[in-house]
């Protein structure tokens, strides 16, 4: 099953994550410092929620997950990738993109369909990448 994953980045600077989709038995959030911990804390969850349903003679819904992230979260996660260059990339001026991943500024549907964009060339490029 698909389980989409919700990650939103709270002003104090922690972050979260959920599932958006209804399971039986079992929903998932994870909670961290960063999005990094916050997808452990989530996937140790799921682990554990598994082992229990076990436990009862159940058998667990297998997850597929697909994450999702707004900007800050996204490049906090990322954080290897380097903001302006990829907002060149995406057509989106440089100074705008960083007050976006501050969250200064909030992003359009327009910008973030631009990003996604740029991110899937780029993993493209990598993906074709050989040494």
């Amino acid at each position: 099953m698909k389980a989409n994953i919700v990650f939103e980045m709270a002003k104090d600077g922690g972050c979260s994550c959920f599932m958006q989709e209804d399971v039986p038995d079992f929903g998932l959030f994870g909670y961290g410092n960063s999005p990094q911990e916050a997808k452990a804390d989530m996937l140790q969850a799921y682990e554990e929620i598994k082992e229990v349903l076990r436990e009862e003679g159940k058998v667990p819904t297998e997850l597929d997950f697909v994450y999702h992230y707004d900007m800050k979260s996204f490049f906090e996660y990322f954080d290897f990738l380097n903001i302006s260059k990829v907002a060149e990339k995406a057509g989106i001026n440089p100074s705008l993109m960083r007050k976006y991943t501050s969250g200064v500024a909030n992003a359009g549907e327009g910008q973030y369909l631009k990003l996604q964009k740029a991110i899937h060339s780029i993993a493209k490029e990598l993906a074709a990448t050989n040494f």
